[in-house]
């Protein structure tokens, strides 16, 4: 058995052991609002449930390793003691992968990952109206355990309303956990579904990715494509140009024959099944010819 100091080693290494050997994790969705009023949506593994009564969730934004600042959501709740924990559910995790990408300040992630805005009841946040079980919070206590990089600080939260889809429960109104259908945070770029195990999803781009904000309108609107599709196609840095769109086509060679002429429905149904094997660029290049 290897044996390690944590004392001796980088904080990337050790924070990558860490990640690994503690997990699945499961995932805060945390939507803040700025003290100018602007949305924030960050997901945190950090995470989980500590209380009952009164109802207690602790997750933690970490100091970046790489130049030791802090993240949006860590600044905002300092700010406006308030936040919304929406849980993770399958159909939405591409999204929400999506959404950890580093955007500037002001920028908004719900528009970004193609997720809607939903007035809490009692807090400022937004909902996230696709995520099935969403719990409006208040900030009680926020606890910095130091002020190097990787240094996590604990927002101490208390559930003052929270709201269940009726499509995961049960006749007695109890949580359904097969249609739940949660994931979970692992080491590296693997994800745990509660149903399946675990899968991969590919860290978002450092580049940025477009968005589902800029995606073209028929794609964005397809009544084919899902959320976790859009998500995939909105983690790129640039649509494919004419000349790549080409090439691929001629790639195809009789595979497709009539791809030029087909319905939008029709390159849809085929780029959602070029996604559904993680195949982004084939994926896109359909959806354009």
């Amino acid at each position: 058995m290897l044996s390690f100091d944590p004392k001796d080693m980088p904080t990337n290494i050790l924070h990558s052991y860490l990640l690994s050997a503690v997990s699945p994790r499961p995932i805060a969705f945390a939507s803040t609002m700025d003290k100018d009023g602007n949305p924030n949506l960050s997901p945190f593994s950090f995470f989980n449930v500590f209380s009952s009564n009164p109802p207690i969730m602790v997750f933690s934004p970490s100091r970046r390793v790489r130049n030791n600042t802090t993240k949006h959501t860590l600044d905002n709740v300092e700010a406006i003691k308030e936040v919304v924990i929406n849980v993770v559910n399958y159909e939405i995790v591409q999204q929400m992968s999506l959404s950890s990408t580093e955007y500037p300040q002001g920028v908004n992630e719900f528009e970004k990952a193609g997720l809607t805005m939903l007035k809490s009841d009692v807090v400022k946040p937004f909902r996230v109206a696709e995520s099935p079980v969403q719990f409006e919070c208040k900030v009680n206590d926020i606890i910095k355990l130091g002020t190097e990089g990787g240094a996590g600080n604990l927002i101490i939260c208390e559930v003052v309303k929270f709201h269940v889809s009726k499509d995961v429960l049960n006749k007695d109104e109890s949580i359904n956990q097969k249609k739940l259908d949660l994931v979970a945070r692992a080491g590296g770029s693997l994800y745990s579904r509660a149903n399946k195990g675990f899968f991969e999803i590919p860290k978002p781009l450092s580049a940025l990715g477009i968005g589902v904000d800029n995606l073209p309108e028929d794609i964005k609107n397809s009544m084919v494509l899902t959320g976790n599709d859009l998500g995939m196609l909105a983690n790129v840095e640039a649509i494919p140009s004419k000349n790549e769109v080409e090439a691929f086509i001629n790639s195809l060679g009789e595979r497709y024959p009539n791809i030029k002429s087909a319905t939008h429905r029709e390159k849809h149904k085929l780029a959602h099944n070029y996604l559904s094997y993680g195949d982004v660029t084939s994926a896109w290049n359909i959806l354009l010819s």
